[in-house]
């Protein structure tokens, strides 16, 4: 008897997967902290036999290496990939034995990457899952201009071919179990459906509904910005991530956050956008502990510079941490815990600045502003091509660290979609000496506020 477990990565939206049977299993695509797989096979009083990767991947460092040193698994890599260190190189059509009955088969899929590959499941005769990466995904596909763009619309057109591929090849009951997809930026387009078969996919994903020529068309007009940080996780996992340290960081106190600040590096408080707003330390950045923390201060934060994490708990800072250390950010340079009370030397006076919603905009609550007042769109393009507030200004949250000299004079009211990375660019702008209103709304409610809005 066979079993799947899921291993869900929310804050990069991904998934990692342990299957097997009663004595043996394989890991797919771990994440970087391997104790996390390590925890799901001792649940299930299972060996790791094999660890395999489907690709080399653009959006986090993987902990296949150390997995496969920490239990003695065979490593199982795609052939194609040229990666730095000892593996099993696995060419379409390998099988493995993974338990009794239980075997492994390496399906080719590039189309993510030129290297891609799947892995088909079979109990006995029977296939029951593919492992498909970021190939097929929940009514997509992955993205295929991460790895060169003079190779984009080849690998789009490999990809349609793969996800026929798939389609044609395996059972309509087979379940599809990708690992990018739950809101990755991996994937082509996002979904929220939480599991599929290789039948669903066939009556409802696009890639098997299109001739080529139209998908890669479509493909191509529809991929959105990639964080900057996919640049570096390539070459950390064809070099061979280093194991992580999870250990807690140095402890900082007010003085030495002060001298941090003032040394130019980044402080980073990681508490909700309400707490953050009512009072924090002048200078810091607010990026929300449970906003996607990974994906949004690995694509800001110059790489390589040192970060400091201010929590609300050590229990707050050990979950920033390990999200961290899976996009290469392996140690804070310090860190503390507690509150503003703490961290802000004697004598000093917390900052803080006021939040509202698309109706106070509307009204400018009562009157607030006596000055210029500069609306400033953080959205991605693809989402301000959907309407925007007429006389807005636009820079994009990732890009708004670099360009705060083109946010015009004036207070800056600063919104989103939602309000989280309303609230990143309402920090970044409070640091920056700016007066700022973070708007705290969901941005179909500029519409019933009353607010003009244009599209195009």
């Amino acid at each position: 008897m066979f079993f799947v477990d899921t291993i869900e990565l929310e804050g990069l939206g991904n998934r990692s997967y342990l299957a097997g049977g009663g004595l043996t299993a394989v890991a797919v695509d771990p994440p970087r902290d391997i104790d996390r797989v390590l925890g799901a096979a001792a649940r299930r009083g299972v060996r790791i036999s094999h660890v395999a990767e489907t690709h080399v991947h653009n959006d986090y460092v993987s902990g296949g290496l150390e997995l496969a040193r920490i239990t003695g698994a065979a490593y199982l890599v795609p052939a194609g990939a040229r990666v730095s260190f000892a593996r099993i190189a696995v060419s379409d059509g390998d099988a493995v034995g993974i338990d009794a009955g239980i075997t492994l088969r390496a399906m080719a899929t590039p189309g993510h990457t030129p290297h891609h590959t799947s892995y088909v499941l079979h109990d006995g005769d029977r296939p029951v899952a593919a492992f498909t990466g970021g190939s097929l995904l929940i009514g997509t596909v992955g993205r295929p201009d991460l790895v060169e763009p003079r190779l984009t619309e080849r690998l789009a057109r490999a990809q349609h071919a793969s996800a026929h591929r798939l389609a044609a090849e395996l059972p309509d009951a087979t379940a599809v179990l990708p690992t990018h997809g739950f809101g990755s930026f991996c994937s082509s387009a996002q979904t929220g459906a939480g599991a599929t078969t290789i039948g669903r996919e066939k009556a409802g994903n696009p890639a098997l509904g299109v001739d080529v020529d139209a998908f890669v068309a479509d493909l191509l007009a529809g991929l959105d910005d990639r964080p900057a940080y996919y640049t570096h996780m390539g070459p950390a996992n064809t070099a061979g991530p280093a194991p992580v340290d999870l250990t807690p960081p140095a402890v900082a106190g007010a003085e030495e956050i002060a001298a941090r600040l003032a040394a130019g590096e980044w402080v980073v408080d990681l508490r909700n956008r309400v707490a953050f707003a009512e009072g924090h330390v002048a200078g810091s950045f607010n990026f929300e502990a449970g906003g996607k923390l990974a994906t949004h201060l690995a694509w800001m934060v110059p790489w390589g510079k040192p970060v400091t994490l201010l929590a609300e708990s050590a229990e707050q800072l050990a979950g920033a941490q390990r999200e961290l250390v899976r996009v290469g950010i392996d140690r804070p340079a310090a860190a503390a815990t507690g509150g503003p009370g703490r961290w802000i030397r004697d004598g000093e006076a917390a900052a803080s600045f006021p939040r509202s919603t698309f109706a106070g905009l509307a009204g400018r609550d009562g009157g607030r502003d006596r000055g210029r007042v500069v609306i400033l769109d953080v959205r991605r393009d693809s989402e301000r091509a959907g309407g925007w507030i007429e006389g807005s200004v636009h820079i994009p949250v990732h890009e708004l660290h670099g360009r705060l000299g083109e946010v015009p004079g004036g207070t800056v009211w600063v919104h989103c979609a939602g309000g989280m990375r309303a609230a990143i660019a309402a920090s970044l702008l409070d640091a920056a000496g700016r007066d700022v209103v973070a708007v705290d709304d969901g941005f179909d409610a500029a519409r019933a506020a009353g607010l003009p809005l244009a599209s195009g």
